[in-house]
């Protein structure tokens, strides 16, 4: 079986991820679903899309403090929360950390694979882990409402290293 995209309808294409254009797909849809982005979620989102790699809420807060010096954790969180519900970020659990959605304009749920040498978090695009889970878990009576999928190990970069 290929994994490679164009042989894949399951796969979304690849994507190289541009901080400001993904603030900018951010804002699009915050409009088009009426939401209300404000300075300071715009600028929690821009932080989360400029990290590059998974960053922790109280990383934030210390970026924010650089600009800001009265930042406080909840501000952050409510941000956070904001973003979350909304799509447009996720929240890597197992290293409570969050990075941005690859796809903020659709709904869905998508496994990461963790790098425990970098730790950066690569998204995949495969709606199929998604669907195989739904559909196990439907097969065993279960009704879930929320999936989270993490797997763990070394990326090619580091193994390479």
């Amino acid at each position: 079986m290929s994994h490679d995209v164009a042989d894949n309808p399951h796969l979304h294409h690849p994507h190289h991820h541009d901080a400001k254009g993904f603030v900018r797909a951010v804002e699009h849809a915050s409009e088009e679903r009426g939401l209300r982005l404000t300075p300071l979620r715009k600028e929690v989102l821009e932080l989360i899309a400029a990290a590059q790699k998974p960053i922790k809420a109280y990383d934030l807060l210390d970026l924010l403090r650089e600009k800001h010096g009265n930042a406080a954790p909840p501000t952050v969180y409510r941000a956070l929360d904001f973003l979350l519900e909304h799509g447009f970020i996720h929240k890597l659990e197992s290293i409570n950390a969050f990075v941005s959605c690859h796809h903020p304009a659709e709904a869905h749920q998508v496994p990461f694979l963790i790098c425990d040498t970098c730790s950066n978090a690569q998204e995949v695009c495969d709606e199929r882990v998604a669907e195989l889970i739904e559909a196990q878990a439907k097969a065993l009576g279960f009704r879930p409402q929320a999936q989270t999928l993490e797997v763990h190990g070394t990326c090619k970069d580091c193994r390479k290293a």
